[in-house]
């Protein structure tokens, strides 16, 4: 029985889970919202926070789960990118509490762990106690996937391949033309026969060694700002709460996207661009209040009806065709119909029903996350985990922190 606790403290969520067997025994997250007044988050105050709430989020997700600390198989962390403060509070916790039970230790890449989201799959127990989850089909897509990795801080194309099923062919096309030339040479059946049993028992030593985890190839990514950044500094111009997103979200289900057209860039291959996008948006609006005659945004709502609606609906489509077109180009150029949306942005109920109508329209087998396990969580760290572990994919003890990297 493989029990594992995982620690997710990459930003301003503290979050802990438990899984058992790949099943998810619970996932608890505290959420910090000191950081409002401030217009986003505040790394020191989110450390401190962090501090605060690891040993309640921790203690709660070990009862939820039934599970002692001194049945764990395993502590897990998410060693980054992130804020290096907060990630230096999960990380110090993870490696306290993995010496102390003197068990392994392993780190998870924080976008690695929302692409993983889809292969989380609650228990029972944990379906039953918690409603936001009943009724869901929790299904993974088949490799090889494309996964839309979409974020406050990054915006990714990932190609995901199982490593073991790609690997276990190299190894059988390899024996078996290992034979063929042995053959050519006129060896008697007998040593061919013993070259086959060799060949095969090579076969299975090697496919009993290979990685459970999937690989992960980023085929494009932002080259400056990710779709998140962009919702959240465009929101911030207008006037609207921390954190932006949810509220551009909301707006732009009433506004008109056809009012205020906003510019898209041509960056070549699968890359991203917002930069371009979020000027546009600042001169469209500096535009309007120079034509109005007025000196703040709220004067210019005033003057202006549905103002913020028409702007969150016009920055809300246009973020989401940039990113659909490029996710559409790269499943058309690959021959790939599997193609699934992570991060936090994925909870956005536009790029969402986009992913949808592209799967229509496209024939594509589209996967979206449950709501619960699109943002920071640790539910998803548990699940990279799991498959970590199964690899006996440790981590040392000295290991520190990365506030920057990729997959």
């Amino acid at each position: 029985m493989i029990n594992i606790l995982s620690i997710e403290s990459s930003c301003d969520d503290t979050s802990a889970a438990v899984i058992r067997d790949g099943l998810l025994l619970s996932n608890v997250t505290a959420s910090q919202s000191v950081h409002e007044e401030f217009g986003g988050v505040v790394p020191e105050l989110a450390s401190r926070a962090h501090q605060q709430n690891i040993v309640p989020v921790v203690d709660a997700a070990l009862r939820r789960a039934g599970v002692d600390k001194r049945e764990l198989s395993a502590i897990a962390f998410t060693r980054g990118p992130g804020l290096l403060g907060s990630l230096l509070v999960g990380t110090s916790f993870a490696k306290g509490l993995a010496l102390s039970l003197n068990i392994p230790l392993i780190e998870v890449n924080h976008l690695q762990g929302h692409v993983m989201a889809h292969f989380v799959h609650p228990a029972d127990s944990m379906i039953a106690a918690n409603p936001k989850l009943q009724g869901i089909e929790f299904r993974h897509p088949a490799f090889p996937f494309l996964c839309l990795l979409v974020s406050g801080g990054n915006s990714q194309i990932v190609l995901v391949d199982n490593i073991k099923r790609e690997a276990s062919k190299d190894i059988k096309r390899e024996a078996s033309n290992d034979i063929k030339r042995e053959a050519s040479n006129n060896i008697k059946r007998e040593a061919s026969n013993n070259i086959k049993r060799e060949a095969s028992n090579n076969i299975k030593r090697e496919a009993q060694t290979q990685n459970h985890t999937p690989s992960m190839t980023i085929l494009g990514q932002t080259i400056d700002d990710a779709a998140g950044e962009a919702f959240d500094k465009c929101a911030k111009v207008l006037g609207l709460p921390y954190p932006g997103g949810p509220w551009v979200d909301k707006l732009a289900q009433l506004g008109d996207a056809t009012r205020y057209p906003l510019a898209k860039p041509n960056i070549p291959g699968y890359d991203y661009s917002f930069s371009g996008l979020k000027t546009s948006f600042l001169y469209s609006l500096r535009d309007q209040m120079r034509a109005e005659g007025v000196e703040t945004i709220d004067e210019l709502a005033a003057k202006v009806p549905n103002l913020r609606e028409d702007y969150c609906a016009a920055l809300q489509t246009t973020v989401i065709d940039i990113l659909m077109r490029k996710l559409k180009r790269a499943a058309s150029d690959l021959g790939i119909c599997q193609v699934a949306l992570a991060g936090g942005v994925s909870a956005n109920s536009g790029l969402r029903a986009a992913m949808l109508d592209y799967a229509r329209r496209y024939h594509w087998q589209a996967f979206i996350p449950p709501f619960s396990f699109t943002t920071d969580n640790a539910a998803m760290i548990a699940q990279a985990a799991y498959y970590k572990f199964l690899d006996a994919d440790f981590c040392p003890i000295d290991a520190v922190p990365y506030a920057k990297t990729t997959i």
